[in-house]
């Protein structure tokens, strides 16, 4: 009977222990959730925009695409496509194509829209000086300003179109 009862303990402890599990971590991320889809074919206007050409990036906005270094838009964003909530990154990196949202998650946890800028390997905002390391592939802060990492977007690259969405 004593064993039955101490099963029981066991038992119930592990229930409570995958209860207590479940709860909420209270992790929000800074920056909000805004609707992401880019598509780039690079047999077409993005041709010399490869895997292989490290650091080499893409920033779309609302005025459209834009390539490393060019202030004139190669596409206007159209109709069905989206730019997240400060507009979006995709950056070669050793791993190929990655995408991140611009916002600085450190100003947009404090209520302030701050798309970063890129410059070499960094997204850099202008507002708080924070640096994000884009070439790691993961936009992580290098200064210490911010705790969060730029928000990753998934990309696919398919038959030479890279399509840039937001993460489930």
């Amino acid at each position: 009977m004593r064993r039955f009862r101490r099963l029981n303990s066991v038992w119930l402890i592990a229930v409570l222990l995958c209860l207590s599990a479940c709860e909420d971590s209270g992790f929000r991320r800074s920056v909000p959730i805004y609707p992401v889809r880019v598509v780039m074919n690079t047999y077409l206007e993005f041709t010399d925009f490869k895997e292989s050409s490290f650091t080499d990036y893409v920033i779309v906005t609302p005025q459209g695409y834009f390539r490393k270094g060019k202030t004139t838009a190669v596409k206007p964003l159209l109709s069905g496509e989206a730019c997240g909530y400060g507009g979006v990154v995709t950056y070669v990196t050793t791993n190929g194509y990655e995408a991140f949202d611009l916002a600085c998650p450190y100003c947009a946890g404090r209520g302030q829209k701050c798309p970063c800028e890129i410059d070499g390997i960094f997204a850099i905002c202008p507002n708080c000086g924070e640096e994000y390391d884009l070439a790691a592939g993961i936009a992580s802060p290098r200064k210490g300003i911010s705790r969060e990492s730029m928000l990753k977007l998934n990309v696919l690259f398919s038959g030479g179109t890279i399509t840039v969405t937001q993460r489930q």
